[in-house]
């Protein structure tokens, strides 16, 4: 499993780390948290908040087929989700589905793309070899991010509303 690497972002020090099971309250409040707008664009449509049996499943990652990364900051004492990162199983073993959501307050300050590094380097190290994920087309931080990754980007050929970014690796 990868270990922790910290972080200074806005003066603030960010600790990203691969996430825990123990994380799952530490993820549901991170969700609640995010404007209807980030929720919208991470979950495709409207959501306010996921059952806690969703919010465990997110937090369960074996560091190969699924993974997950958490950027953290210390916040009252307690440590506070600000951002995610994670991929997931697809149907075909060096495949990954991916995702990245980061907390309103910490967008447009590089978070995503260290989220996305670190995940990008994690699935290299397990063999994966392509990288994709789905959004809408009008998520402009999301098209920023990719075009910043260099990943492809086409429209989605069965929901014109969704584009389908992706990068091999």
């Amino acid at each position: 499993m990868p270990t922790d690497s910290l972080a200074t972002i806005a003066g603030e020090v960010v600790t990203i780390r691969p996430i825990r099971i123990t994380d799952a309250e530490m993820e549901a409040a991170f969700i609640r948290r995010l404007s209807p707008e980030s929720k919208h664009y991470r979950f495709l449509g409207g959501v306010k908040e996921l059952a806690p049996g969703e919010v465990s499943r997110l937090c369960e990652v074996d560091g190969k087929h699924s993974m997950a990364f958490v950027a953290t900051i210390r916040h009252d004492g307690r440590e506070t989700e600000i951002g995610v990162s994670r991929y997931a199983p697809n149907s075909r073993s060096d495949v990954r589905e991916i995702a990245v959501t980061v907390a309103d307050a910490w967008q447009h300050k590089g978070l995503g793309t260290m989220l996305m590094r670190q995940l990008i380097e994690s699935a290299q190290s397990n063999g994966v070899r392509h990288l994709y994920s789905t959004a809408l087309s009008d998520n402009a931080a999301m098209r920023a991010l990719a075009e910043d990754l260099g990943m492809t980007a086409k429209r989605d050929p069965n929901d014109l509303q969704q584009t389908i970014y992706s990068l091999a690796l």
